[in-house]
């Protein structure tokens, strides 16, 4: 049986932790998040601050988009990246509910 076949049998809160999971569950993106936490940055900014290649950070950016933890502001040819201080703060209750179980 695979995960998507199956998610009704899981509430929406397991399913919620198991996005965000999957979503910081790289240390690459760890370590985005704590540079966007301490300001906002281009995909070029990021990439000189950590050892990979552009192409994997803006992968990287884009799968914490996809859980919202990052906002990303076009201003072409760039874009900002900023922490989403509302949806990190939901995440941090999310998982402190998880491990309250």
């Amino acid at each position: 049986m695979g995960f998507s076949s199956s998610l009704s049998s899981y509430s929406s809160s397991q399913i919620e932790v198991s996005k965000v999971a999957r979503a910081i569950g790289h240390p690459a993106r760890i370590a985005i998040l704590e540079l966007l936490f301490k300001k906002d940055c281009t995909c070029n900014d990021l990439v000189s601050q950590l050892p990979l290649a552009q192409s994997t950070v803006s992968q990287h950016l884009k799968e914490l988009r996809k859980v919202r933890l990052i906002h990303g502001l076009d201003m072409p040819p760039k874009t900002i990246y900023s922490l989403n201080k509302q949806a990190y703060s939901q995440v941090q209750v999310l998982l402190n509910s998880f491990f309250q179980c």
